[in-house]
């Protein structure tokens, strides 16, 4: 895992430390502390007066076998706002469609804020209901630029399936390959979709090889393409061995025919591709395959929803939302063949027995456990998402906050339509939901008073900074709009400089801060002024480094005395990604207290927190502690913190010590007769060219480029590109500056530490 990167926030991770789980236990209300046998009986009684019964209802398992929690999720302009739009409109959540750039400025459904419609792209991930015959959808539209991932990240942490949209040209780019590691993390199942069949160029089946290859997943059609680019006409279903076609004013009615006869040598192909992919993936069809059977369609479709659900297979299907094709079967798709909430196993720590893992039991008549995975400040209050993975949510009940130990009331229980909402009385186990005037944090666990704790989502690391000052002083506002923008996003940090004394915001790249400076300006009338974009270095050191320090202050009375002997070495951050730095306490025979060595400990992560070269976080570091002395009346926890916060220093000067700068994968996509000036722009920029690839008239270049070279580059492309360029980039790893590269950001820091003594 790359440097900056190495310690995720993990809300839930509190409890794994006793000292946090013990503050949380005092805050706890009496109520919901055991203290006595008696006091334990009641508790019992109160919480098990709805006994949690082994056996689900009847009438629970219908509705979650009909029931399933999807996200849209892709790179940037592959069409998913569209296609969440098709699928409200054929479900009959709403009754016109609305393009994303539409000249009608209403705008797409999902994106309801201004600037998502301004600017044509998705920044929230929106949440809305949907029913497909006796189904029902949970659908939550995701983001497709990198720098609102924490949006995908969150969605896919509470979804039981996803629809991966794919451009018919562009096909596998990078932020593909980000959804694609999400997914994994949270083991999500996939349906993959290529959408803009109708767009010049398009091509399904290198877009599979691109499956297989760039994401290392077996992926087969389930169906074939009639006519492509202006000639898309629909597609044939090779299960069923029919063509499909979606007529009416807005494809709504579905027409199916024979196979079209210069397709049926295509689709006896596509069908055989298929049951040899398949082959490998399940034993079902492994079996037959090697007895040369030939699988029945109903041992397909079985054999496509098993691998699917064991996430070794996507099947792809295809259409072009924005002409209204292929919409109604990808919603058969997603019925068929993503798994519902029981398929899916999902577990939780008991905080109160050492954390010891168990298994969601995902039926309403199980004690209550819900993850809160979104916060948004709405017009009546903060506005709260919540999965409920167990038992049933009522209005007017109350629920246990885990981390603060708080009983919440219920008040008020809404489904979520984009930015709508629909009051309901309860919510069952698998669904998603709404909660009003709930005060708590992303990834914060709700339960009916046992202390269970669900894991949280991952949260990477902001890799850039700006300066920011409102132009009105003392504007209450300021402050407001930044706490509330920290709650709502984990990735937006908000920090006070402590030489420059300036507010400084960071985030997941210039787009990202952008967005919040002009939601300041509209939605608090606070105008900012932004400073030169920050980027987040790091110093590290190249080899080992011993030491041996004293602290010696004699101030009258009582002084402070302490010494420390050991050595720092750099380690290696892949290998130590969950713990960055190491602290090893080697001394024996009590030279040092044992009640100074946590002092000792907290020294060292005092010289982490400022580098000595440019005063940026220190990284990748091990300190062992060898030997040392104390004074039995001058001694203390102060001085012997100082002593390692110095003898850090000293050794961490004399170990060669480099400054390490963020690099971004840039995928550049432009005409063919522009890739000379894409290419020349790069290597301008000191961009290392990792892969080029020409499709039909476009090519497409990856490159590696730090970080510091990149602002401005938007401008660049599009004067150098006629406008037709486009670009995305997103957060690799840190790696050492060039020489004098180091030298010069060494003077600038010299340079305002002067300024800022004089």
């Amino acid at each position: 895992m790359p440097l900056n990167m190495m310690m995720p926030l993990r809300l839930s991770a509190g409890f794994r430390n006793g000292a946090i789980r013990s503050a949380a236990m005092r805050s706890m209300p009496l109520a919901s502390k055991p203290s006595t046998p008696l006091t334990a009986m009641l508790l019992s009684k109160r919480w098990n007066s709805k006994a949690a019964s082994s056996e689900p209802e009847e009438a629970d398992v219908n509705r979650l076998d009909r029931l399933r929690n999807i996200g849209i999720s892709a790179h940037i302009d592959s069409g998913k706002t569209t296609v969440t739009e098709r699928i409200l409109y054929y479900t009959g959540r709403i009754k016109e469609i609305h393009e994303v750039r539409g000249k009608d400025n209403v705008g797409a459904t999902m994106d309801w804020m201004d600037l998502e419609r301004e600017k044509g792209i998705t920044i929230q991930s929106a949440a809305t209901y949907a029913q497909w015959g006796e189904t029902n959808l949970n659908i939550i539209d995701t983001p497709g630029h990198v720098d609102f991932t924490i949006e995908v990240e969150r969605a896919l942490r509470v979804l039981d399936g996803a629809v991966l949209v794919l451009c018919s040209v562009s096909g596998v780019q990078s932020q593909t390959i980000t959804v694609d590691r999400q997914m994994r993390r949270y083991n999500v199942p996939r349906i993959s979709f290529i959408n803009k069949m109708d767009r010049a160029g398009a091509n399904p089946k290198r877009i599979i090889e691109q499956i297989r290859t760039k994401l290392k997943m077996p992926a087969a059609a389930l169906q074939v393409p009639i006519g492509a680019e202006d000639a898309f006409e629909g597609v044939v279903d090779i299960l069923s061995n029919r063509a499909i076609y979606n007529r009416g004013t807005r494809g709504e009615d579905i027409v199916y025919e024979k196979v079209p006869e210069h397709l049926v040598e295509s689709v006896n192909a596509a069908r055989e591709e298929l049951v040899s992919v398949l082959a490998e993936v399940d034993d079902e069809i492994g079996e037959l395959f090697i007895e040369d059977k030939m699988p029945t369609v109903e041992q397909l479709h079985a054999a496509v929803r098993r691998a699917t659900i064991a996430r070794t297979f996507t099947p792809v299907l295809m259409g072009s939302a924005i002409k209204d094709k292929g919409i109604q079967t990808l919603l058969d798709a997603v019925v068929r063949y993503l798994p519902k909430p029981t398929e899916v196993k999902n577990t939780m720590l008991d905080i109160d027995n050492e954390e010891k893992e168990l298994a969601v039991v995902p039926y309403s008549n199980q004690p209550f456990v819900g993850l809160a995975f979104k916060l948004e400040e709405g017009k009546y209050g903060q506005l709260t998402y919540i999965r409920v993975y167990q038992g049933r949510l009522e209005k007017g009940q109350f629920a246990y906050h885990v981390k603060s130990g708080k009983k919440v009331k219920i008040s008020r229980l809404v489904r979520m339509h984009s930015n709508s909402m629909e009051d309901v009385n309860s919510v069952g186990a698998g669904e998603i939901c709404a909660l009003f005037g709930i005060d708590c944090a992303s990834g914060d666990t709700f339960t009916d008073g046992t202390r269970y704790s669900m894991s949280t989502m991952f949260v990477p690391e902001p890799v850039i900074s700006l300066s920011l000052t409102p132009k009105e002083k003392n504007s209450p506002n300021f402050s407001k709009a930044l706490n509330r923008f920290q709650k709502e996003d984990p990735t937006f940090r908000v920090h006070i400089d402590s030489e420059s004394k300036q507010t400084i915001i960071s985030g997941m790249g210039e787009l990202h801060l952008d967005i919040y400076v002009e939601r300041m300006r509209r939605e608090y009338n606070v105008d900012c002024v932004t400073g030169k974009p920050q980027v987040a270095f790091r110093e590290t050191s190249t080899r080992k480094s011993e030491f041996t320090y004293t602290h010696k202050k004699q101030t009258g009375g009582s002084g402070q005395f302490g010494r420390v002997i050991g050595y720092i070495e750099p380690i290696d951050a892949n290998d130590h990604a969950e713990l960055p730095h190491e602290f090893i306490n080697q001394v024996v025979g009590g030279n040092i207290p044992s009640q100074y060595i946590a002092a000792c400990e907290k020294g060292f992560m005092d010289g982490m927190r400022e580098g000595i070269m440019i005063g940026h976080p220190v990284v990748g570091m091990r300190m062992v502690l060898q030997d040392g002395a104390a004074h039995s009346v001058d001694s203390s926890e102060l001085a012997f913190r100082l002593a390692t916060f110095y003898a850090f220093r000293e050794a961490f000067r004399e170990s060669k010590p480099r400054i390490l700068e963020p690099v971004m994968t840039v995928e550049v996509s432009a005409p063919v007769e522009f890739q000379g000036n894409v290419l020349g722009s790069l290597n301008k920029r000191k961009g290392m060219i990792v892969d080029t690839e020409t499709q039909e008239d476009y090519c497409s270049i990856v490159a590696e480029v730090p970080l510091n070279n990149m602002f401005g580059y938007s401008t660049e492309l599009r004067s150098s590109t006629q406008g037709k360029g486009e670009f995305s980039m997103e957060y690799k790893c840190h790696s050492p500056v060039l020489p004098d590269v180091q030298e010069e950001l060494i003077k600038e820091h010299q340079k305002k530490l002067a300024e800022k003594n004089h």
